[in-house]
């Protein structure tokens, strides 16, 4: 029989391509998601168990020892990450209490390993070519819990003897993304074949696929042995106008796009590419 792997955050943009991997990897997923939100239908027979939570970040011991108990793996994804306000947000300390208690709990309950998610962002932008080994200095609420919560989980494994890891994601697009971030917004705009406002475009970034994230994410929680930081990455260098146009080419539609109209934002790392970790498999 495979191993019961728990998500939090299924049904969101990096959750479903987790579960979608590991599903088609042949792992039993039991997924945790907010009451109302729902995942495909295809592929409910094939779900474990589904439950239901009004806050996974508040939720009582009683509620994680029945979701948590023969489960291997813990994926928490679950995370507020509205676009334009979870940089800078309170919410981002509940997530961190409810985030550290989960895990807390998981070690508890008889989970094997725990696999969080953290960011690029946690890493001291002076730097180039970021890797698990380059110092932290997250400068905003966001990367400031995420970083916390790294070394909560941290500290959680060592004293409980399980495996963890931590997968640092860089910048991420397509399937399912936001309509208020770049790519998705350049498409749209391109669709209805409006110009798209842009600034200079000159800040080089390391974007990967989302299906390809979670494929890792995936892989990482199964096979991986070492315990620690992973990065997930291209690590492929792309300024923000090489990306605009390569987006814009598909359309045919380049004379659309308007480089330098946007006010640049100052605080805009000019240069944040990762450096892939190495997968090593059982």
């Amino acid at each position: 029989m495979s191993k019961i792997i728990l998500i939090t955050g299924a049904t969101g943009f990096v959750g479903k391509q987790v579960v979608n991997h590991l599903l088609e990897m042949g792992y039993r997923c039991r997924l945790v998601i907010r009451r109302g939100h729902t995942f495909e239908a295809h592929y409910l027979q094939m779900l474990e168990a589904v439950i239901e939570t009004e806050d996974v970040f508040n939720e009582h011991e009683s509620f994680w020892e029945k979701a948590l108990t023969g489960v291997d793996i813990l994926i928490h994804i679950a995370w507020y990450a509205e676009p334009g306000k979870y940089l800078t947000s309170a919410k981002n300390t509940d997530c961190l209490i409810g985030s550290i208690q989960l895990f807390n709990f998981a070690a508890k309950f008889g989970v094997q390993k725990i696999v969080g998610i953290g960011t690029c962002f946690e890493y001291d932008f002076q730097y180039q070519n970021l890797t698990t080994l380059t110092p932290l200095k997250p400068a905003t609420a966001y990367a400031r819990n995420k970083v916390a919560l790294f070394y909560a989980l941290q500290t959680i494994a060592e004293t409980s003897g399980i495996d963890y890891n931590w997968c640092r994601l860089f910048y991420l697009y397509g399937e399912g993304e936001d309509k208020r971030k770049l790519i998705a917004s350049i498409r749209e705009k391109l669709a209805k074949n409006e110009e798209v406002e842009l600034t200079s475009g000159l800040q080089t970034r390391d974007y990967i696929d989302i299906k390809e994230a979670g494929k890792i994410i995936a892989e990482v929680a199964v096979h991986h042995q070492l315990s620690g930081a992973f990065n997930v990455c291209s690590g492929i260098p792309i300024t923000v106008k090489e990306l605009a146009i390569k987006v814009a080419m598909e359309y045919g539609k380049e004379h659309l796009l308007k480089f330098g109209t946007r006010q640049e934002n100052l605080t805009d790392p000019p240069y944040l590419v990762g450096v892939r970790s190495e997968l090593v498999k059982q």
